[in-house]
């Protein structure tokens, strides 16, 4: 199994089950096998000229559905073991050669610093961090506010990562 990240929201016409998620605010991802059997999916169950049409058990392939339940097992213990993540993310640097970052810490003992990500506007997946330390600002020097998305995770003493989170404001002199 190689589970890969689709950054479409929904299957063309389709839509996923997921949608309903992130319409409402909240992380949601579709999980699907990428070569779909249409004769099995999005049918009613039926039988046509010597064809079975529909979801039926005997064409759930359980070996694959063990895989998939033991990635959403993995992910899901991944994000229980995450410590809090940083709230009230500021950014600054307009106008300026370098990128500030400023965040409250959230009340979690088991956090020993936060993590600093940063990307090219281009790109989907984070490219850069550095760990910063336990801290609740730091500034990239040489790293222009302009060119990248930023956000800041937390990490704990096992090393476990919140979410990243984005800036929501910026930083008023």
């Amino acid at each position: 199994m190689n589970p890969m990240m689709v950054y479409r929201l929904d299957r063309f016409g389709r839509g996923g089950h997921h949608r309903p998620f992130n319409d409402l605010g909240y992380a949601g991802v579709r999980i699907m096998e990428a070569h779909e059997n249409y004769n099995r999916q999005h049918q009613n169950t039926r039988v046509e000229k010597g064809i079975n049409y529909g979801d039926l058990i005997e064409g759930v392939n359980f070996d694959y559905a063990k895989k998939l339940t033991a990635v959403n097992a993995i992910v899901l213990a991944g994000l229980a073991s995450a410590p809090k993540e940083p709230v009230n993310v500021l950014i600054g640097g307009i106008v300026e050669p370098n990128t500030k970052l400023k965040w409250e810490k959230p009340e979690d003992d088991s956090i020993i610093g936060y993590k600093i990500y940063w990307r090219l506007t281009t790109s989907p997946q984070w490219e850069n961090s550095r760990l910063v330390g336990n801290v609740d600002n730091f500034e990239l020097k040489g790293i222009v506010i302009d060119n990248y998305y930023f956000g800041v995770a937390a990490v704990s003493k096992n090393g476990h990562e919140s979410v990243v989170v984005f800036p929501k404001d910026i930083i008023r002199r």
